[in-house]
């Protein structure tokens, strides 16, 4: 699935083939494995079809689209700066670029400001409260990696950051956050615990080595019943979102695909296979786009 090893033999083995640089940071920020991009969008997708009834912006679509892009990239390059001595004892992460030292620290924490800074220049002509809500996401983005030292449910932390990008919408179409998109990003924080909860399985047994705290530790054998449990939480609260932005039942139509997508999941995770647990984390990314053709057909059709 990744990219090829970062040093090899030549043919002759007698000198190493290095990677380019630009493909080693290409791998630090995930570019690789877009599922990261595609969860933190399909939320701010939306926000942003909500809160303008449908009438998207074409600048705020594709500003919200690139931002997702660089942010999510900064928050892959943060979180491997923190979790850099981590990673070298899990299997599925030890030959990243940093843990590898294929990159330095400094390389590491220059391309984070620099994703950064071109994020803030799609910002120059938003909303001074886009601003704002711009710098906590930033913040949230860069203190994730270590809630994962502490806090026994980091997936719930991980909800806000990939979810900032909702009450960022609703503040730039409409100059305010109201009450729908705080509801919005409660449904989105249950669904990366859902979600998040079933990469964590994955994990597992690593992460009780090294001493990190996830979701799946803390829910311990209770773990599938958890996630399906936060399912049915995002499906509820993103029903409480249709009845306060009065959508029709095209939307809910889509929800009830969404449930029969999150009934999949659990076939898949049921016995805690490594690979049907990673397999229902990458097919979150349908019940995402499924919830944005609910909405975006309930103002259209």
């Amino acid at each position: 699935m990744g990219l090829p090893d970062p040093v090899m033999e030549s043919a002759t083995g007698i000198a190493p083939a290095r990677e380019p640089r630009w493909r080693l940071y290409a791998r630090l920020m995930r570019l690789h494995r877009p599922i990261g991009t595609l969860l933190l969008l399909w939320p701010t997708l939306w926000a942003l079809c909500m809160a303008s009834n449908g009438d998207m912006d074409l600048y705020d679509l594709f500003a919200f689209s690139l931002g997702t892009l660089l942010m999510r990239s900064a928050g892959c390059v943060i979180n491997d700066y923190a979790d850099r001595d981590f990673d070298r004892h899990v299997e599925r992460t030890r030959d990243r670029p940093l843990t590898a030292g294929l990159v330095s620290t400094r390389e590491a924490l220059f391309l984070f400001v620099v994703l950064c800074l071109l994020a803030a220049l799609l910002l120059i002509p938003f909303r001074p409260l886009t601003w704002v809500l711009a710098l906590v996401a930033v913040f949230l983005a860069a203190s994730y990696p270590f809630t994962k030292r502490f806090f026994p449910l980091p997936q719930a932390y991980l909800g806000i950051a990939f979810g900032f990008g909702i009450p960022m919408a609703f503040a730039q179409v409409q100059g305010q956050v109201p009450l729908i998109a705080w509801v919005m990003l409660l449904a989105n924080i249950c669904w990366a615990l859902a979600y998040d909860t079933e990469y964590a399985m994955v994990d597992r047994e690593d992460d009780l080595k090294i001493g990190i705290k996830t979701s799946a530790i803390t829910f311990g054998r209770f773990d599938v019943m958890a996630v399906m449990l936060f399912y049915a939480a995002t499906l509820g609260l993103l029903a409480l979102v249709g009845a306060l932005a009065d959508l029709d039942e095209l939307y809910y139509g889509a929800l009830a695909l969404a449930a029969l997508i999150a009934l999949y999941h659990f076939i898949l995770i049921r016995k805690r296979d490594r690979d049907g647990c990673f397999k229902a984390f990458n097919h979150n990314n349908w019940l995402g786009a499924v919830v944005f053709i609910g909405i975006l057909a309930a103002y259209w059709i």
